[in-house]
């Protein structure tokens, strides 16, 4: 049983909203294989895709897998949203984890924006978006 009574009001709620109870869930040595997976997924389609628009798809796939492990390590259970309220004495989580993921999903954003532009420009100047055919047609 909780010590706190937020969770246990919060517990209470799981059937209720037809959530899933925390017991079913998934433990973490699974989560984090998931995410491995992922990660990897994302490696193997940089190096051996041939497609332009492939690598920076594979890239993004890898960027998530990565910031989910930030999320996955960074996540704590008991803690609170970190969102004063007077009255309530519970234990709080560290919002700099927060800001940094944010920041990461938003330089990973612009840096694939970045990336699908230069295939674009690419697109134009070669009739082929296979790295290889590019490599061929402008080796001398």
């Amino acid at each position: 049983m909780s010590t706190h009574p937020e969770l246990a009001e919060l517990a209470a709620l799981v059937p209720v909203l037809g959530l899933a109870d925390a017991s079913t869930l998934a433990p973490k040595s699974v989560l984090e294989a998931c995410i491995f997976a992922t990660v990897l997924i994302g490696f193997i389609g940089i190096i051996w895709k041939r497609n332009l628009m492939m690598k920076t798809l594979a890239m993004d796939v890898m960027s998530t897998g990565v910031i989910a492990f930030y999320v996955l390590v960074a996540a704590r259970p008991g803690l609170f949203s970190p969102i004063l309220t007077e009255g309530r004495e519970v234990a709080y989580a560290d919002p700099v984890p927060q800001a940094v993921i944010l920041t990461a999903i938003v330089i990973g954003f612009s840096v694939q924006a970045l990336m699908l532009v230069g295939v674009m420009k690419l697109s134009r100047d070669n009739p082929t978006l296979d790295t290889q055919e590019i490599e061929r047609s402008h080796t001398p």
